[in-house]
């Protein structure tokens, strides 16, 4: 009698089709994944990764008014009354009357606090005056850079217990700057962070009485400028030898949960700030990030940390990156909660750190004594830590286990086993190629239909369709082709043995085919968490979740212990079990690198017109499609045997073309007033000994060109291009909009700076030169020094009329480094800073070819000035352009000043 083909489900297969197979007496079921259930699992995981990403990073604490916070507590309502002060005067870079303003705010307010300190608590105030001093620091943004500095002032506030004098000699130090970049109030970078110091010193100056140290709140200015104000402090304060730990509070975004973003290798601190924080929060990916070089920023932290040979621990805001250093940088866009945040984890920290005995008589106290620590939060709600020598020891054995288990399995599966491993690794190259090729071609493409490279500036969401849509398909169509290799093969292995009818052998070869591509999985991860641990980087524990939950899923549910056993399909459930604690671990993080990333675009291109348009959205592309290739390989290994495979194509096209057509028509902007492209307006005056030329240029670092941000600037004859590279020596700019129309007005020939030869001669065999500098109205400058033609130099003060003996040099001879040929001295100080200099140059003896057409020294002068054509052009701009400032980028009126190598005495 002939049976009635059977139909069933199991609890783990929620949605199959099942049909059963029978030849010469073998039944075997096929399952058929229908893609209602594909579909339901993408909503499943990007809900629940969105969902994620709220719950730990969005989801803030009710601001708390000053009767709810009390004398001891944090009230953001009273921090922000700092926040508003500090933003009233606009824009306060160093020099400026802005400055001024918000200082004396500060200072003021440091002196309240010591009037209404508890009576047991002593509270100090200084007023400090840096003298002139000069920066070398050796990584980062400044390698290759000296830094000079004058005329700063920052505000000291100390607290300690009154009737423990020893507590004086240990101290944590609190830093941020209360200076702005010339082109934002900075509610976010970082009057948020000062606010947030003077409502803790208000609360601190209640708690101290029962400490065992003291506690320095530094509100330096200088920061924007090379971390000038940190430098001067740790190099000239007197109580800079008491200090046993830092803290340091930044923001590279507006708002949202401040996290610790770098850590000085002092374990205890982390370990007590983990667990006294009420909203703990903290990323090792983004010290992995920032120490890369990947985000092009600093902070005081490297000069506490390389100068003062300090431990301490970097907070920042990260939230909407895109309106860092620009006018969107405003207390509109200021979440509330996210002072009150801040607030309360560092006052729980504060008040555990004052009271401890870690902190020794030796600058940081136990540094180093477990080296680097991996830290990250589960949800905002508490924090994992463990040291580099436990994770080492983790990650090798896991490793170690791994190749084992590896090794044993393709012994115990023969040669059968070992092809099978390498083309289930052949399907992870090609996965990785397609899904890289896939996207990054996409960002090739949009600069040639929309009319920003970056059209999902404003939108980051955007880019699920336009990189994450094809990095899937790209994923998908790799590892296809990997799946009909593996199938091939195993069918030539399957056909040998001959003890199975055809119809089940292609069953049974698909089943076995499906499991080769989830261990793949398992082996691309296995690589990543190696790599990883070999470069000692603390993210590498996502690669070690990301390996151990689905090998562990898979050996519980699937593994069979005998080769002899037949294949089955794989079970939905060990995706879900496997997947679900990586997914909570790591979604909110991806979420929020990619929102971070995406934001950086708006100060991508360091030297404007220096890069493809197309470069900024292929680095965003290759970034997707790598999170795509790392998080979807287990999923992706189950749609190869399912009905799902052409509805998932159709959808990933679909949802790619939507939003192709959706930004090339416009219909979402790729700039608004609340995320702005960073456009610079710089009236330059450039001279070489003879007439000046005068003319205004435009320059972006957002990738794109200007066409259209000069469409409104009728009558003033702006031409756009890269006719001509513009040096502005601390950068060079290759493609600009520029105009000499009406450009004789705003400034005088007597602010030109000059470089002037006082002397050149021959001695010992080593040429030297002398040269008087002289800025004349600018404190704020850039010199770039010929490091082909000139092996040293020393910078000093010129002697005043009322010294006899010279001042004492500034940059002594020896220990200088270049970057492209070049050594860069950037200074800049208040007002009251010097304006003339003299630098002596030592030649090398073997000049380089390099050296041809390339001035002996270059030098740019900076004015906080609107010139009247300026002025028109920034009125014209679109509102959705802002100026963007940095530290080596000009203000808005810009001298510049050659002397060739070959000048005449």
């Amino acid at each position: 009698m002939r049976r009635r083909p059977q139909t069933s489900t199991t609890a783990s297969e929620p949605t199959p089709v099942a049909q059963t197979v029978s030849t010469n007496g073998h039944r075997r079921q096929s399952i058929r994944r229908q893609p209602i259930l594909f579909f339901s699992l993408f909503f499943l995981v990007v809900y629940g990764s969105w969902a994620v990403y709220h719950f730990q990073f969005e989801v803030l604490p009710k601001p708390l008014s000053p009767d709810q916070a009390g004398k001891r507590g944090f009230s953001e309502d009273l921090a922000m009354q700092h926040v508003i002060a500090l933003t009233r005067p606009g824009p306060h870079p160093i020099g400026s009357d802005a400055l001024d303003i918000a200082f004396e705010h500060v200072l003021e307010s440091s002196r309240r606090i010591k009037e209404s300190a508890h009576w047991e608590v002593d509270v100090e105030v200084d007023l400090f005056h840096a003298r002139t001093g000069a920066s070398r620091l050796t990584k980062g943004l400044f390698k290759g850079k000296t830094l000079l500095y004058s005329d700063l002032k920052h505000v000291v506030l100390r607290i300690k217990p009154k009737y423990l004098p020893e507590a004086e000699e240990r101290a944590i130090l609190v830093s941020s700057h209360i200076d702005t970049v010339f082109s934002t109030e900075g509610a976010g970078d970082c009057s948020s962070c000062i606010a947030v110091m003077l409502e803790l010193a208000r609360g601190m100056s209640q708690w101290a009485h029962g400490f065992k140290n003291s506690i320095i709140f530094l509100f330096n200015t200088g920061e924007e400028e090379g971390l000038n104000g940190a430098h001067s402090f740790i190099i000239q304060h007197p109580w800079r030898n008491t200090i046993r730990f830092f803290i340091d509070l930044e923001a590279m975004g507006i708002g949202g949960k401040s996290a610790i973003f770098q850590s000085g290798g002092d374990p205890w601190a982390l370990e007590i700030f983990s667990r006294v924080a009420k909203y703990p929060s903290g990323l090792v990916m983004a010290q992995d990030l920032f120490v890369s070089g990947v985000i092009k920023s600093a902070t005081d932290f490297q000069v506490y940390a390389e100068v003062g040979g300090l431990s301490g621990l970097d907070f920042a805001y990260a939230d909407s990156s895109a309106v860092y250093h620009t006018k969107n940088d405003k207390l509109e866009l200021l979440k509330p909660g996210s002072l009150q945040h801040l607030g309360e984890n560092m006052l729980s920290f504060l008040v555990e750190l004052g009271r401890s005995s870690h902190l020794q008589d030796d600058k940081g106290g136990e540094r180093g004594a477990s080296g680097q620590s991996i830290f990250f939060d589960v949800l905002g709600l508490f924090m994992v830590l463990y040291s580099q020598r436990f994770a080492d020891l983790l990650h090798y054995s896991v490793v170690a286990q791994s190749l084992v288990i590896w090794t044993a399995s393709i012994i115990m599966g023969g040669y059968a086993a070992g092809g099978a491993f390498i083309l289930s690794f052949i399907s992870i190259i090609l996965m990785w190629v397609f899904s890289l090729s896939f996207s990054v071609i996409i960002a090739v493409v949009i600069p040639r239909i929309c009319s920003s490279p970056a059209p999902y500036l404003a939108n980051p969401w955007l880019t699920v369709g336009l990189f994450g849509a094809p990095a899937v398909l790209g994923a998908l169509t790799g590892q296809s082709l990997g799946f009909l290799l593996l199938q091939k093969y195993l069918k030539r292995v399957w056909s040998k043995k001959r003890t199975t009818s055809p119809a089940l052998q292609t069953e049974l070869v698909g089943w076995e085919s499906e499991r080769w591509l989830f261990k793949a999985g398992f082996l691309q991860w296995l690589l990543a968490l190696l790599l990883g641990s070999i470069l000692k980087t603390g993210s590498s524990f996502l690669a070690l979740v990301w390996l151990v939950s689905p090998a562990f899923a898979y050996g519980l549910i699937e593994a069979t212990l005998t080769p002899a056993r037949s294949p089955r399909p794989l079970r939905i459930l060990t995706l879900l079990i496997g997947s679900a604690v990586p997914l909570v671990l790591s979604s909110g993080m991806i979420v929020r690198l990619v929102g971070t990333m995406t934001g950086l675009l708006v100060r991508f291109d360091r030297n404007p017109g220096g890069s493809p348009e197309w470069l900024g959205g292929a680095t965003l592309a290759v970034l997707i499609s790598a999170l795509v290739c790392l998080v979807f390989v287990y999923f992706l290994s189950y749609i190869h045997l399912s009905d799902a495979k052409k509805p998932v194509v159709i959808g990933l096209l679909t949802l790619l073309c939507v939003t192709l057509a959706s930004v090339a028509t416009g219909t979402f902007p790729a700039y608004t007033d609340d995320v702005a492209r960073a456009v610079n307006v710089v009236h330059v005056v450039e001279s070489d000994g003879g007439d000046p030329a005068t003319f205004v240029t435009l320059f972006s670092t957002t990738p794109g060109r200007l066409e259209r941000e000069v469409k409104g600037f009728e009558g003033e004859d702006f031409a756009c291009g890269r006719s001509r590279r513009l040096d502005f020596v601390t950068f060079h700019v290759d493609y600009a909009c520029s105009s000499s129309t009406d450009s004789q007005q705003g400034w005088t020939r007597t602010e030109i700076p000059s470089l002037r030869v006082l002397a050149d001669a021959v001695v010992d065999g080593v040429r030297s030169t002398r040269v008087s500098i002289d800025t004349k109205l600018s404190t704020r400058w850039s010199l770039a020094v010929n490091s082909h033609v000139v092996e040293d130099f020393t910078f000093r003060l010129p002697a005043s009329e009322e010294q006899e003996e010279e001042a004492e040099e500034l940059v002594p001879r020896h220990d200088k480094s270049s970057v492209d040929g070049r050594h860069i001295i950037q200074f800049s100080g208040g007002r009251d800073s010097p304006t003339k200099f003299e630098m002596e140059l030592f030649w090398s003896k073997n000049e380089t070819a390099e050296s041809e057409g390339s001035p002996l020294l270059r030098l740019r002068t900076d004015v906080n000035r609107v010139t009247p054509k300026v002025r028109r052009a920034l009125e014209r701009l679109p509102s959705w352009c802002s100026l963007f400032g940095k530290s080596t980028s000009p203000y808005t009126l810009a001298f510049l000043t050659t002397l060739p190598v070959d000048f005449k005495l």
